[in-house]
């Protein structure tokens, strides 16, 4: 189905239901283009978290055990 099918077809909708088309539509792009920025994000900070032992030191804890003060 091309996309002046699906115009026409979306057309024969009553108004309350292409609005909600519409709705649903504009959510989820947002939603991809949200993890889109997210995933690109994180790669450009991968390489710091990778070579920066900074940003890394405080993992060498995680070994330790924990004891909780009393």
């Amino acid at each position: 189905m091309g996309t002046s099918e699906i115009i026409t077809e979306i057309n024969k909708l009553p108004v309350s239901q292409r609005l909600t088309l519409i709705e649903l539509t504009i959510k989820k792009i947002r939603q991809e283009e949200k993890k889109q920025q997210l995933i690109a994000s994180a790669e450009i900070l991968y390489n710091d978290y990778i070579n920066d032992p900074e940003l890394t030191a405080l993992t060498i804890l995680d070994q330790e055990d924990f004891y909780e003060a009393k």
